[in-house]
């Protein structure tokens, strides 16, 4: 589904970014985490064409993201409040994705009553613009904008953050099941790692712009992750 090759991005000849081969097969829930400063969102933007990498490519289902806009199509993101219009209601912005999407009415609306227990009564209907809306509604909104259309790829900059935890642990189950019900290759990246290892099929941990570790789940991801950001401590060395 998504292939990358010899990919870096620098700035200031400070190199942030340096995969030199990945591939994320299709129907994959990717899972990308790492501390601050990882690269994480560099390479979400690159997926995405949001920046140009120095060097190397990013082909996503045999489209290079560079060369040609057609991959965008089949894929939906959201990195952050940047994606949304401020000034629009909710109700506003999900129709004008829907226009892009080519959704009818009906079928918009369809889609997102299906959200109605994820939005718990405090986004649709208010009649407030987004910009007035708490960070974690603004989230649900972008979250729920970027699955409009069963798009194939779907890009997710750290979902769970700013959301409450009842909100992730329906997320959680949003994205398990719209993954098994469409068969979406979802990318996602969280500094929560136990909402990460339950959701990803996959997971990757980025270091320094590299990666580090790269393991399908099992009953002992979660451990082994924890175990990874684990700070150690002297009585560790003894």
């Amino acid at each position: 589904m998504i292939q990358i090759k010899e990919l870096i991005k620098a700035y200031n000849k400070e190199i942030v970014l340096n995969i030199p081969e990945l591939n994320i097969e299709n129907g994959e829930i990717f899972g990308l985490v790492g501390n601050n400063g990882a690269g994480k969102t560099t390479m979400f933007n690159l997926v995405l064409d949001l920046i140009t990498a120095s060097k190397g490519q990013v082909i996503s289902k045999g489209i290079n993201v560079r060369e040609s806009e057609d991959w965008k199509d089949f894929t939906g993101a959201f990195i952050d409040e940047t994606f949304l219009i401020g000034y629009l209601t909710a109700e506003e912005y999900f129709g004008f994705i829907a226009g892009l999407r080519k959704m009818s009415k009906t079928e918009t609306a369809d889609f997102i009553a299906g959200f109605a227990d994820f939005f718990n009564g405090e986004i649709t209907g208010k009649k407030k613009f987004i910009r007035d809306l708490s960070k974690g509604n603004q989230k649900k909104v972008g979250i729920v904008a970027a699955l409009m259309g069963k798009p194939e790829v779907i890009v997710l900059d750290e979902p769970f953050a700013n959301l409450d935890p009842s909100s992730q642990y329906k997320l959680r189950k949003l994205i398990k099941d719209f993954a098994a019900q469409n068969g979406s290759t979802f990318l996602i990246s969280d500094h929560t790692l136990e909402n990460i290892a339950d959701v990803s099929t996959r997971l990757i941990i980025l270091e320094k712009g590299k990666i580090v570790r790269d393991v399908l789940k099992t009953e002992t991801t979660l451990q082994e992750i924890e175990a990874f950001f684990r700070p150690v401590v002297e009585s560790d060395l003894f």
